[in-house]
């Protein structure tokens, strides 16, 4: 029996649209390409405009919360009470699963709030014919969508990024592996660390599953700009401003590069939370005239970026709380429209870009390094364009969209009907209060 038949795929995500998230978005898309019916369910509003074009390109219903209160009173309340009279054990069963949670949780009405979202999605899961449930994020859409699964019995899987696996509290996330279905991570690194703080968990059931690039959105340049009659070395880096970027770093490497003499200007293409703490230390640094941020843009805008680029430059961080990165999309878009990249060498980073391979990397939190990688690749034209090419031979090698999502989508067709001892109220192995995971190097 095909897929379509057997009833649609919904997809948990905290917000969507989202314009910082194009790597959901483009899995959604291929996956609807491939034939898979799809619905998407989100747990908070839309994000406001601007919004990728490719949004206009899904074609799966969305259901996101309504504006007023009372409307979402009455929408709680009645997916509950539909799925109480529709399976009565199932659910009182996972309402006391919520209740025992709440002796030992940091934030109790947070689970509360989940198992509210839970019901409705359940309910709207048992209207569609949902066959799976999958959620992006380890965090709040994983919550909801492993309650959902206790009260409908429709099995459910998510995908684990970065911030979400290592701001969580082990405990949580292990009780999520061993419920689900399977586990999709979009580094070796995230899935190695997975692995090893649920280590009753069968290590099959944790899978790798990059983020794909739509190498077809991404033509590479024939060759990269030439920079005739003296003009300025035009560096990018696009990212959030916030402190697992490393914005900082950059900005350091910067100043190095002008004391050197290298004549070049850098654009910072993103927003956040420290922009004005960055534009005044560039300000401190007497970068001026030499780096300008641009604020958040979409991809239609961020192309012609890439295009004028003769370095792409990212220098993410361990931030002090232990957050940081996977492998950010936008050095991989970067890679496939030719553009040369260095980076530091944090999480999965080296995982595509490979020193001396595909690009050049740096220590993290080492500005004097970073500087004189950037300072070699500006200088040696030859170099930056073999390793752009080597880049470009990756991505389509083991990062295209169509190959990533089609195993993705594998994995949700042989989905059993529930994971092992999903449906189990006991703690699992490594559950209990004061237990703590063994962590290998590269985990650390």
């Amino acid at each position: 029996m095909s897929a379509a038949r057997l009833g649609p795929v919904i997809y948990v995500l905290k917000r969507y649209p989202r314009l910082t998230e194009t790597f959901i978005l483009n899995e959604i898309r291929a996956m609807e390409r491939l034939g898979e019916r799809l619905i998407i369910f989100s747990l908070l509003p839309p994000e406001a405009a601007p919004h990728h074009p490719m949004v206009a390109e899904v074609c799966a219903p969305v259901h996101s919360p309504p504006a007023r209160l009372d409307a979402q009173v009455r929408r709680v309340l009645g997916a509950h009470a539909r799925m109480l009279g529709a399976a009565p054990l199932r659910y009182l069963r996972t309402v006391g699963l919520a209740l025992r949670r709440t002796l030992t949780s940091r934030h109790p009405m947070s689970l509360w709030r989940q198992f509210a979202r839970a019901g409705v999605l359940a309910a709207l899961c048992r209207r569609a014919g949902v066959r799976h449930i999958h959620a992006h994020f380890a965090n709040a859409p994983t919550s909801v969508a492993h309650f959902a699964h206790r009260m409908s019995g429709i099995p459910f899987s998510f995908t684990a990024h970065a911030k979400d696996i290592y701001l969580a509290r082990p405990r949580i996330l292990r009780r999520h592996l061993h419920a689900a279905a399977f586990v999709a991570t979009c580094t070796a690194y995230n899935a190695d660390y997975l692995r090893q703080i649920a280590p009753g968990l069968d290590p099959r059931r944790v899978h790798l599953v990059y983020h794909g690039i739509d190498l077809q959105h991404f033509a590479a340049l024939e060759a990269p700009p030439v920079r005739a009659g003296g003009r300025r070395a035009r560096i990018l880096c696009v990212g959030r401003l916030v402190p697992k970027k490393g914005h900082e770093d950059l900005l350091a490497a910067c100043a190095r590069l002008r004391e050197q003499g290298v004549d070049f200007e850098c654009e910072i293409v993103g927003d956040g939370p420290l922009r004005s703490a960055l534009a005044a230390e560039a300000l401190r640094l007497g970068l001026t005239e030499r780096v300008r941020f641009s604020g958040s843009m979409t991809h239609r805008d961020l192309l012609g970026r890439y295009r004028q680029a003769d370095l792409f430059v990212l220098a993410p961080r361990i931030a002090e709380d232990g957050d940081r990165d996977g492998i950010p999309n936008v050095i991989a878009e970067a890679m496939a429209v030719g553009v040369p990249v260095v980076a530091s060498d944090v999480s999965g980073i080296p995982e595509l870009v490979r020193h001396g391979q595909t690009g050049l990397l740096a220590p993290s939190r080492d500005p004097v390094a970073l500087a004189a990688a950037m300072c070699r690749m500006l200088a040696d034209a030859p170099l930056a364009a073999t390793l752009a090419r080597t880049a470009r031979s990756v991505l389509a090698r083991e990062f295209d969209l169509w190959q990533t999502t089609r195993g993705l989508h594998a994995l949700i067709d042989g989905a059993q009907c529930c994971a092992d001892g999903a449906l189990s109220d006991e703690p699992v192995a490594g559950d209990l209060p004061g237990a703590a995971p063994v962590l290998g190097e590269g985990a650390r």
